[in-house]
Formats: C-alpha cells, structure tokens, sequence
C-alpha cells in the first residue's frame, strides 16, 4: 500500500445491508429445500448406477478368471416400484452379459400379494449363462418367506437358505453360498458350506452385510451383502444419516477384512423402504469382474 494513501474508512455492516443479506441467505435456502426434495425425491431414485468392479483373488481357479457377475438387490415391490419396472430393470441386466446373477434380498416391501405372477414374469427375462441365485431380506420374512422362495425359484433362481452349491466354468468350479437373513431367519453358514472344499474359492450371499463377522469364522473369499441401501440418504461431508440393524458397520461398497482374507461388497440396493427418496446414494447395479491374482 502507498504510504501517502489516506487509509479507507472500514465497511459497517447497517442493519438494513445485514436485514437484506439476511434476506436473501433465507430465500435461496428456500429455494433450495423444495428443488433438494424433489430431486431426491423423484430424480436420484431413478437415477440408475451402473457400478463396474473388479475383484482378485489368489484362490480364484484358472478356469473362472474373467468371470463376470451382475448383483442386484432391496428392489421391495409393492413399495413405490412394480413389475413394469422390475422387467426394465430385467432387461438392463441382459445387457451387462452377465454369466452368474446374485440377489441379495428383500425382493418385496411387505407381502407377494396378488402380483406374484407379474413379479415371476418379469424374473424370468433376467438371463445368466452360468446360473442365477438369491437369498432371502428382512423383508421377505415379513408376510411368510415361502412365498416369496417360490417366487424366486419359479423365475429360474436358485434360492439359497442356508444352502450351497457347486458352479462350474470353463474347467475350474466356485462355491456359491447363501444364509437366512441375519435379522429375521436363523443364518447356519456351516450348514450353507457343507459340501464345499476348503481349497476352494468360495462366495457367500447374505443379505445383512454385518454377518461378514461371522464369516470371517470360515473360508469364505467373497462376500455379497445389501440391507444397508447404502445408508438412502447420505450428506456431504457427514456419509449416510442412518441404516438398519446388520448394516451399522458394514455400510457402502466395498471392505477387506481379515487381512485380505475376505472381501465384502455391500450393494446400494434397487428400490426405497419406509421413505421414498434417495439422496446422494443412487441405487446401483453391481457389475464384478472376477480375475485370479
């Protein structure tokens, strides 16, 4: 500054600048509550996320490296998402090429009721060259599992209630796990693993992602989860605001646990339950590419 400048008098702030900045700070908060709820609202839960993932495993045979799995999850029909929807999400996982398709859960919101048939129908289009398998959500227990079992399993799933199987690909062969929801069913994963190899790579559908835990326990190498939606409504700088039981530490995403020894992916999940908006946490279609380390 010019030593021979006479300094300026400083800025007061008057109550009439304070009143209209006061003013205007109310009304673009205002402004922005509505257009923020109608975004999460009616945008982000259509907003499809196409999540591509590639995972590695040493214990990944030969013969499965490349394999390509879809997973989808928490689509809860009845609740502000319906067959129509459930065949154009059919017909988006047709086009990912999927060899093996995964559901983790919570397939209604309540009940099957009288749109089984249409629920059926629009399973039926989804398409794997290798296979297609489920678990069953919290949900699903609500108006009695069975129902919504044969739902599944008259689309062509493989519904897996602490039960196993073998998948075979190009010369090598995986484990396919599946336990009862954590919260509402009485999860066995001994039971689910009876039949499996040690040596052998092993991937364990559950719905309630927290059950990595408990899986730890075993020789499981990958571990697909949902429940959690990802928290739904996640704030900048803060991540989710809340999630259920079973998803508290486990929430988004993907973790390494046990030294590397088991990877867990927690997917974002479909559709919405209890509140009808999404809010920087698009629901999500995981796609995952299995290579051998």
């Amino acid at each position: 500054m010019d030593p021979n400048t006479p300094p300026q008098p400083s800025k007061k702030l008057t109550r009439r600048s304070f009143l209209k900045k006061a003013a205007m700070t109310t009304a673009g908060a205002l402004v922005a509550a509505p257009a923020a709820y109608s975004y999460a609202r009616f945008a982000e839960p259509k907003w499809l996320d196409i999540n591509e993932v590639t995972l590695t495993s040493a214990r990944l045979p030969k013969g499965l490296d490349g394999l390509r799995l879809v997973q989808f999850s928490d689509v809860h029909l009845g609740f502000h998402y319906d067959a129509p929807a459930l065949e154009q999400l059919a017909q988006t996982i047709n086009g990912l090429n999927p060899e093996i398709v995964c559901f983790t859960g919570d397939l209604v919101d309540y009940a099957v009721g009288q749109a089984g048939g249409a629920y059926v129908k629009a399973l039926s289009l989804i398409q794997a060259s290798v296979g297609r398998y489920a678990v069953l959500g919290n949900h699903d227990y609500f108006n009695g599992p069975n129902a919504v079992e044969k739902v599944l399993n008259s689309a062509g799933f493989k519904t897996l209630r602490n039960a196993g199987v073998r998948v075979e690909r190009g010369g090598g062969a995986m484990w396919i796990a599946g336990v009862e929801d954590q919260w509402h069913g009485k999860p066995n994963l001994e039971k689910a693993m009876n039949g499996a190899a040690s040596e052998e790579f092993t991937l364990l559908l559950s719905h309630c992602p927290d059950f990595a835990d408990e899986a730890l326990k075993f020789p499981v190498d990958l571990q697909l989860s949902g429940h959690s939606h990802g928290g739904q409504v996640r704030l900048p700088l803060y991540g989710h605001v809340v999630t259920p039981k079973f998803a508290q530490k486990y929430v988004i995403g993907r973790y390494e646990l046990g030294e590397g020894k088991l990877q867990l992916y927690v997917n974002r999940g479909i559709g919405v339950s209890q509140h009808q908006v999404r809010f920087l946490c698009r629901p999500e279609l995981s796609v995952f590419t299995l290579r051998k380390a």
